[in-house]
């Protein structure tokens, strides 16, 4: 019998990289997994949403991957409009709250829920391409991980933030990769004590972690997935 067997998740952000690993590693595990991504549900859409978590029904686990830079790069702030900046909180920080504040309901009439939110390096220190909205729909991210922990532990729901570090995981993070030039790239390298990397496999180990029903007594926890980058 596998860990996840009879379980229903809801994996977000599953178009690629992160989130399809996510998915994946779940899917393995057992779980019977719903899969969306902006290309299917808006999810910044609050009625949108509902209406999708409407027709999952019961859901065991919730991962919110859904997020990114927008195709945003670094503007100054003097020069960051309204427009810019709601896009990016919209995806990463509107998303997480939508799916959460679904998935909650049927978790606490049935006692139980994992929810793993999917933050960033850039929510607890700052955007390697200074992005102020990406760097702030982070940290909003490890905030309100904090808070729906406190609130849902009563009911037997964990909540639980991963900040994965630098990962090659699709068209956008290998366009800023490689904008780095050969020198840039070492100069990242040699601040990461693996001295590589990370890859969607690694994030999803840990969402593997914290869902496990044996997890229970892990909570409110923000966990750096980054080869050791925080630690310089």
């Amino acid at each position: 019998m596998a860990e996840l067997d009879g379980m229903v998740a809801v994996v977000t952000g599953t178009a690629q990289g992160i989130g399809q690993a996510v998915a994946k590693s779940v899917r393995d595990a057992g779980a019977e997994v719903h899969e969306v991504d902006k290309d299917t549900v808006d999810l910044s859409d609050s009625a949108a949403t509902a209406d999708f978590f409407a027709g999952v029904g019961a859901v065991d686990i919730l991962v919110n991957v859904a997020g990114g830079v927008c195709g945003q790069t670094h503007t100054p702030i003097d020069e960051v409009t309204d427009e810019g900046w709601n896009a990016v909180l919209d995806a990463n920080l509107r998303t997480t709250f939508n799916c959460t504040r679904a998935a909650s309901k049927t978790m606490k009439e049935r006692g139980y829920g994992r929810i793993v939110n999917i933050s960033s390096g850039a929510g607890r220190s700052v955007s390697l391409t200074g992005i102020q909205a990406y760097t702030s729909a982070k940290a909003g991210q490890i905030g309100f991980t904090r808070q729906t922990a406190f609130e849902l532990g009563q009911f037997g729901i964990t909540v639980n933030c991963i900040a994965p570090g630098f990962v090659l995981s699709n068209p956008t993070t290998q366009k800023q990769w490689e904008s780095y030039g050969e020198a840039g790239q070492q100069a990242l390298l040699g601040n990461i004590a693996t001295r590589r990397t990370g890859t969607p496999e690694d994030i999803a180990r840990g969402v593997r972690f914290f869902i496990a029903p044996d997890a229970g007594w892990v909570s409110g926890q923000i966990l750096s997935i980054d080869g050791g980058h925080s630690l310089f």
